[in-house]
């Protein structure tokens, strides 16, 4: 049973870290999940109230950047609230329509629609469209330290 605890464990730590960089995976909440299926197969004891909270807390700041980086990127750069939601609603198609690189050129796409919609030129709806991928590079960033701090969070207290 360990060797399936640990296999459980690190499968999700794993899982986690891609969802850094792949929206659709549920990122840093495999990696919370991760702490339990530890617990669960051999023991909550290691865990203390404080690792609990650093936890929580490094996820609840996760979940906040994920969506403020990449509307940070769209701003920065002069972009409207429909150009935001274009580069969110682009995050979530367009790996699933271009496979390869609809990561980047989804919330791109997305955000120079949502811009032109929104009646800006040309122009300016490229220079947002390149802030959501500026964004969207800042996020996977600030997710992968995060996450991997997490999980040596994790093995500094189990060990």
């Amino acid at each position: 049973m360990d060797v399936l605890g640990w296999i459980l464990v690190i499968a999700l730590f794993a899982v986690g870290m891609a969802g850094a960089v792949y929206p659709i995976l549920p990122g840093v909440v495999a990696i919370y999940l991760a702490l339990f299926v530890y617990g669960w197969f051999f023991t909550f004891q290691h865990y203390t109230v404080w690792f609990w909270v650093i936890q929580t807390l490094i996820l609840l700041v996760l979940f906040v950047a994920d969506y403020a980086v990449n509307a940070w990127g769209v701003k920065r750069l002069g972009g409207s609230k429909a150009s935001i939601w274009g580069s969110t609603i682009g995050l979530i198609i367009g790996p699933f329509v271009i496979p390869a690189f609809g990561l980047i050129i989804g919330p791109f796409i997305g955000a120079l629609i949502g811009e032109m919609l929104a009646g800006s030129g040309p122009g300016k709806a490229m220079k947002v469209g390149a802030g959501s991928v500026l964004g969207l590079f800042s996020s996977i960033v600030v997710k992968v330290i995060l996450q991997l701090a997490m999980i040596v969070i994790f093995f500094i207290w189990v060990f």
